[in-house]
């Protein structure tokens, strides 16, 4: 079984000095490709680094929300730049709202959202969002953005609103672990997602399924991800793990 980790931080702390064991177990896994997501201009940079080091790892470019108060009044300019200057950043983001842990300004918050989502529309490159506890307002960004703005929302747990609104847009839904969870609730959304729009992920380091719970997660765990998101859905495993494979290709633009 062939797949993508749509989404992990590879960059953090908690793989350093461990990453190349980290990658070859993903290999060894039948995890092809791994996404790793930037969240602030240094990190960005770090994974942009990354992926021209690994054939295998493709990156991202953004701003977390948690992090946007310390951001440097020109970290967009600095994004856009880092977007520009590598062919292997293939989406802008983190970016996107926290209502959960307020760790910015909500205003702050919704401003460097918006300035995302017009970067990700004039570099024709997707938006990674980030949403907890703020769907009605990641809606209204959403639908003020407009058609030129496309993307997916990471580690979906939102309501069937922001999910309606999603796929209304043409975005992709990407789930994590949570999944796994025995507490997880949204069966119900996971199995409304088009088997075309859905993705997986890990967020590793963060959120480790099912039986690595309470352990550092890591991109080959992905693969209960997907095992348990076909489960839910009673479909063919080998049928969503492919689907999933082709749809991160056609949101990140990735080669075969």
């Amino acid at each position: 079984m062939l797949l993508i980790d749509s989404h992990a931080h590879l960059t953090d702390e908690r793989f350093s000095g461990e990453l190349p064991g980290v990658l070859t177990r993903a290999r060894e896994a039948g995890v092809g490709t791994i996404v790793t997501i930037g969240t602030d201009v240094a990190d960005s940079r770090v994974a942009a680094e990354l992926s021209v080091a690994e054939p295998d790892v493709y990156a991202s470019a953004g701003v977390h929300p948690h992090a946007v108060a310390e951001a440097a009044p020109g970290a967009m300019a600095d994004i856009e730049s880092i977007a520009r200057e590598n062919p292997r950043v293939v989406a802008i983001g983190e970016t996107g709202l926290d209502y959960f842990y307020d760790n910015a300004p909500r205003r702050a918050q919704r401003s460097w959202f918006s300035r995302h989502l017009e970067l990700g529309a004039d570099l024709d490159l997707p938006v990674v969002v980030h949403c907890r506890e703020a769907d009605d307002d990641t809606s209204a960004a959403l639908r003020e953005s407009g058609p030129a703005t496309r993307g997916v929302l990471h580690c979906f747990a939102g309501n069937a609103r922001l999910l309606d609104t999603a796929l209304e847009l043409g975005w992709y839904i990407s789930f994590s672990g949570l999944i796994t969870f025995s507490k997880f609730t949204g069966a119900d959304l996971l199995c409304a997602v088009p088997l075309d729009r859905l993705l997986v992920e890990t967020d590793s380091p963060y959120l480790a399924p099912v039986p690595h719970r309470g352990k550092r997660n890591e991109p080959a765990f992905v693969t209960r991800v997907a095992a348990r998101a076909a489960e839910i859905r009673g479909e063919d495993p080998d049928a969503l793990a492919a689907a999933t494979v082709r749809n991160t290709r056609t949101l990140y633009s990735l080669e075969e």
